[in-house]
């Protein structure tokens, strides 16, 4: 079975991220969107938000799970029996970034494979910092989050 792991924080999940991974859908058994904790970074949104936002987008896709983790993302793909780590490219910012991290995590995850999405033009200027940043202004977020996402900040 081909499991694909796509690590993140999520803070919040944008349409860039949601595209990749329904284009990723067709390729894997299986996409576990993780969620990444990191106890030294200071996020937006607590946790439990952004695993029910998770849930609430991928709820009619039986080959979406959603989880999160702690420690390294290698770890948690053996944990789960993933052998394919997901990752987005942007620009080539992205890719010189990703690069290196796929490298290490080939050596220290025990040949875990790295596939790579090229984010499509309309998402490749959307990022979760970006968004994060509008959220804090009081600006509207519609073109780049989920409705689900949208509904619930508008709550």
């Amino acid at each position: 079975m081909k499991i694909a792991v796509f690590p993140g924080s999520f803070d919040p999940i944008t349409k860039g991220h949601v595209d990749l991974i329904k284009r990723a859908i067709p390729l894997f058994d299986h996409v576990i969107v993780a969620v990444g904790v990191n106890s030294e970074k200071k996020y937006l949104y607590p946790l439990a938000q952004r695993l029910e936002w998770l849930e609430g987008v991928f709820a009619d896709d039986d080959s979406v799970s959603i989880g999160d983790y702690q420690g390294l993302t290698v770890h948690y793909c053996k944990e789960k029996g993933a052998n394919y780590l997901l990752r987005g490219l942007r620009n080539a910012s992205d890719f010189d970034y990703e690069k290196t991290i796929s490298q290490l995590n080939t050596i220290v995850g025990d040949n875990i494979e790295t596939v790579f999405l090229i984010s499509r033009p309309e998402f490749s200027h959307i990022s979760s910092t970006i968004v994060r940043e509008i959220i804090r202004g009081n600006g509207d977020v519609t073109a780049f989050v989920p409705k689900l996402i949208c509904d619930s900040l508008q709550s």
